[in-house]
């Protein structure tokens, strides 16, 4: 949970006022309510750095990537390339043959940089306050190498 509200108050102000991202994560979500719906519906991964969790991302069975932050001192470091190879990994395994992700302004290179297209740019709404992002998603393919 403070991965995430600290990554959109920390990183998304670059591209986003800060109007949107006190729409985006208002407060620190409660524990209660962030597991209770997400332990049950997705696969999340988390990086490790010595017993400090620095980063996340979130699996759906459908293939769509909910969340995926890593702390703004973790990033540029590999730490979210290796969460989306395993993501990946979990995927191919699963049979689905594609991930499909809403990328925010901030988030949209780093998606292109590991292959996924941009379907549409979307706005969505949070707390009457109206947010930028990006339906994107990426075909997958079985390692087919001996």
């Amino acid at each position: 949970m403070r991965i995430f509200h600290d990554t959109v108050h920390t990183m998304n102000l670059g591209d986003y006022t800060q109007e949107q991202v006190n729409a985006w994560s208002p407060e620190m979500p409660d524990p209660e309510a962030w597991t209770s719906h997400r332990l049950c519906t997705r696969v999340t991964f988390v990086a490790d750095d010595n017993g400090i969790l620095v980063g996340f991302g979130e699996l759906e069975r459908d293939g769509h990537i909910d969340g995926f932050y890593c702390y703004h001192q973790y990033q540029r470091q590999g730490v979210g390339s290796a969460l989306l190879h395993r993501i990946e990994q979990e995927a191919i395994s699963a049979g689905l043959h594609r991930l499909f992700t809403e990328a925010s302004i901030t988030a949209r290179p780093f998606f292109a940089a590991l292959g996924f297209v941009v379907l549409k740019q979307q706005i969505v709404v949070r707390l009457n306050v109206e947010l930028t992002n990006f339906l994107m998603e990426k075909r997958l393919q079985a390692d087919r190498s001996p």
